[in-house]
């Protein structure tokens, strides 16, 4: 049984307008992706600003309602009405953007990692700091730090309290939406790291969401390429990276800088192959209003929006 199961997924959200305020359109910010996950994996999800990557984790936990679609989350479908009394939070969390804003400023780190406890086990105030301290130590936080506040703490260490607090119920599915985009790139290795030895350590299975294709390189076994609400692209992180087929997917990995001094002449060439093939053949690539074809197979692992050519 697949682990996490994506099926034709929707978010669209009403544009009003006019005197009485009615639905005039509507903008299809998820429109109609599927996409599976195994236990134990990391599936990344890359796009830009508005492509609709975090509207998608955002509807999985159920932070956005969804237009239609099926979320079924091993065997049941999160999206069926007759399912929603079903509270599933505690096995899937959330780790968020900016550290800072995701943790309240007037709490003490004791109540923000603390809060998930208290609504799902009832606990001693002694087992609660113990709990919390446990927590703590395996992020890699002292003890001390259960009464400090989150503004007394770097970039990379707020985070770590954010992965506390997402790992505190023993979840069994983290979505991870931009989680080192706020941090200094000196600090993003550190947590990336430091998430993959959780993962390993408490089997967890990610989805992992960036606008940065070399973060979810190292992070991810299967990618999805989101442009406009829509799927490019889906494959093994080596189905992306080695064999690119579309031309969105060949601009962001043509992006991804080289620190190799030998390769930088390679990687300037396929820069500018890749945007001649982008001025030449955009129409080849996406529709009349801007979205991907629908997705083709080009191998047992490699799925790729490409139309389909008139001789």
């Amino acid at each position: 049984m697949t682990f996490l199961e994506i099926n034709d997924l929707k978010v669209h959200f009403p544009i009003r307008g006019g005197i009485f305020n009615r639905k005039i359109d509507s903008i299809r910010a998820v429109d109609g992706i599927s996409f599976q996950i195994e236990a134990g994996q990391t599936y990344g999800i890359v796009g830009e600003s508005g492509s609709g990557k975090t509207t998608t984790g955002r509807a999985i936990i159920g932070l956005n309602q969804i237009t239609s679609g099926q979320i079924i989350f091993q065997g049941i479908d999160l999206a069926d009405k007759k399912n929603k009394k079903i509270d599933f939070r505690k096995d899937i969390q959330m780790i968020f953007q900016d550290p800072y804003s995701s943790l309240n400023p007037k709490k003490r780190v004791l109540d923000i990692v603390a809060e998930p406890l208290r609504n799902y086990e009832k606990l001693t105030k002694k087992e609660e700091i113990y709990r919390v301290a446990e927590l703590l130590e395996k992020v890699g936080l002292s003890e001390e730090s259960i009464y400090k506040y989150p503004h007394q703490f770097s970039g990379g260490q707020r985070q770590r309290i954010g992965i506390a607090r997402a790992i505190a119920l023993k979840p069994k599915l983290i979505i991870a939406d931009e989680p080192v985009s706020a941090l200094d790139v000196s600090v993003q290795a550190q947590v990336l790291n430091f998430m993959r030895d959780i993962q390993e350590e408490l089997n967890l299975t990610y989805l992992f969401i960036s606008h940065d294709l070399g973060i979810v390189k190292h992070m991810s076994d299967r990618i999805g390429i989101m442009y406009k609400g829509r799927y490019v692209e889906e494959g093994s992180t080596d189905d992306i990276f080695t064999n690119p087929q579309h031309i969105y997917t060949k601009r962001l990995v043509a992006a991804i800088p080289d620190i190799n001094p030998k390769n930088r002449a390679k990687q300037k060439t396929f820069r500018e192959e890749v945007q001649k093939e982008y001025e030449q053949a955009y129409h080849d690539y996406f529709d009349e209003e801007g979205l991907a074809y629908d997705l083709r197979r080009q191998s047992e692992t490699h799925l790729v929006a490409l139309p389909e050519r008139v001789n």
